[in-house]
């Protein structure tokens, strides 16, 4: 998948899959899949690191995930996230996380929220580097929001999610990820849109869909948010594969004549 793919998909109706990935073996299962693109979120520090939020993540461990995925999955369009404040500094530091990000093999970024950073994201298009928005809920600004909310219930909140979509749309942004807000914002804000939208938690109306790769999969059976699938229940069938190894080398079955040299 290319840049110029995304708008092309949206214009003939085609649904855009995104998966995140977070390290070099689940890159290479992805490599063979036909998922459209990988985007190796923030949200690895919670998934990969164990941390309670996104706001840990930091560019320097961005760029060794994104590095790592690129190694796993050199075909794939990778997006990479722009972490928490790194598009909320001076220009130069934004611009150096930027550089970082994409010379660890993304071949675009993604910045959250609108206000108060659309010139920068101008400026980093200007440079050439495709950025993807995201709007609704946003996991870095989690604190200000006051908590893991669905964003866009009332009118007026809805009316500022459409208009920031619309300015991160002006600013040049090819994509947008619009996260925990009602069905219908999420259709309303895609019809009225040049560019793609890709949704989680935000209705079958976008243009897209995207989830973490260890959720849909089902490794972690505490975490079941309303817009959750579970494709798997890949906790129960390692644990299973496990307990099965361990068993066999308490009762001597492994290895066998046939695995040894």
């Amino acid at each position: 998948m290319k840049i110029q793919t995304f708008r092309q998909r949206k214009m003939a109706g085609e649904k855009i899959s995104m998966v995140t990935c977070y390290d070099y073996w689940s890159a290479q299962i992805l490599a063979e899949s036909t998922v459209d693109t990988l985007l190796v979120g923030d949200s690895l520090a919670m998934v990969m690191h164990g941390f309670p939020s996104t706001v840990h993540a930091t560019v320097d461990m961005m760029a060794t995930h994104i590095a790592a995925v690129k190694r796993g999955a050199p075909n794939k369009f990778i997006v990479g996230d722009m972490p928490f404040l790194a598009a909320r500094k001076d220009l130069g530091q934004a611009m150096d996380a930027v550089m970082v990000l994409m010379q660890a093999g993304s071949n675009a970024i993604k910045i959250e929220g609108a206000a108060g950073q659309l010139p920068l994201l101008a400026h980093i298009v200007e440079s050439g580097v495709p950025v993807m928005g995201h709007l609704g809920l946003t996991p870095q600004s989690v604190e200000g929001l006051g908590g893991h909310k669905v964003q866009g219930r009332m009118e007026a909140d809805a009316q500022r999610i459409l208009d920031d979509a619309l300015a991160l749309q002006a600013a040049g942004c090819f994509s947008l990820v619009l996260e925990c807000i009602p069905q219908n914002l999420g259709e309303r804000i895609s019809k009225a849109l040049d560019i793609p939208t890709i949704g989680i938690g935000a209705g079958p109306h976008t243009d897209g869909q995207v989830l973490v790769l260890q959720d849909l999969l089902g490794m972690q059976q505490a975490f079941k948010p309303k817009f959750l699938r579970h494709y798997m229940d890949g906790f129960g069938q390692l644990s299973h594969a496990v307990n099965h190894f361990h068993s066999d080398v308490v009762d001597g079955h492994f290895p066998s004549c046939k695995e040894v040299y």
